[in-house]
């Protein structure tokens, strides 16, 4: 079931059935009950999360409070730019029902560097594109809020 989730993701688009069970095989699950955090906001990052089951809450601090910017769940993935930037957390994850997570950390990913190249680096472009598209939403966002605010 594993192998199927991680087919269904973007990030894994084109990315072959041996490479995903290489990454299954070294990747950690994590488990959480309604109320843990997966992460919480500026702490260090070293792994993207695939939710296997459950559901999350990603938040935001702004002036002592916490802002929900979106709801996850089952096949969803959080936390990927830690495998790119390797900065500390731009938000925080909550489960909000008992969740699993498949932990895929910067070991595996250096592991599948060295394994199979050509596939890390498929991945790499994925993760680019799926970061990218976020970002131009991102962008519209601010625009539509900047310069038509009755619309936001």
């Amino acid at each position: 079931m594993r192998i199927e989730l991680l087919q269904a993701m973007p990030i894994f688009g084109g990315i072959s059935e041996e490479t995903l069970q290489f990454l299954v095989d070294r990747a950690a699950v994590v488990n959480r009950e309604t109320d843990e955090y997966f992460f919480r906001e500026d702490e260090k990052a070293d792994a993207m999360f695939v939710l296997e089951s459950g559901a999350v809450a990603i938040s935001k601090q702004w002036e002592g409070k916490e802002h929900l910017l979106e709801h996850l769940s089952q096949g969803d993935c959080f936390g990927e730019m830690a495998l790119i930037d390797l900065s500390p957390r731009s938000a925080s994850v909550m489960a909000i029902e008992p969740s699993s997570a498949i932990a895929i950390d910067y070991t595996n990913m250096l592991d599948l560097h060295m394994h199979n190249l050509e596939q890390f680096t498929i991945i790499q472009m994925n993760m680019a594109r799926e970061l990218s598209r976020r970002l131009r939403l991102a962008d519209e966002q601010l625009f539509q809020a900047k310069f038509n605010p009755s619309h936001s």
